[in-house]
């Protein structure tokens, strides 16, 4: 039956790892898989900074523009 341990420790000089748990028997053959936190400060972009840097992608500033555009294109399907 497999188990599985969690356990939160910090990462040593040198790149190592240390997990102490009482439960884990000696000389057993085990696997580690260790998640990173994801730290780091926002890349400051809205959404809108994203789209409008999308390739080919329009970027309407208001509802205006896009009910014009919408206009252009529907009365270029009865052409």
């Amino acid at each position: 039956m497999n188990q599985t341990v969690h356990v939160k420790t910090t990462i040593l000089p040198g790149g190592k790892i240390e997990i102490t748990d009482p439960n884990l028997p000696p000389g057993e053959s085990v696997e580690v898989v260790v998640f990173l936190p994801e730290h780091g400060k926002p890349n400051g972009q809205s959404a809108v900074d994203v789209l409008s840097q999308a390739p080919g992608h329009r970027l309407f500033k208001t509802s205006d523009e896009v009910d014009s555009y919408i206009h252009g294109e529907r009365g270029s399907w009865d052409r």
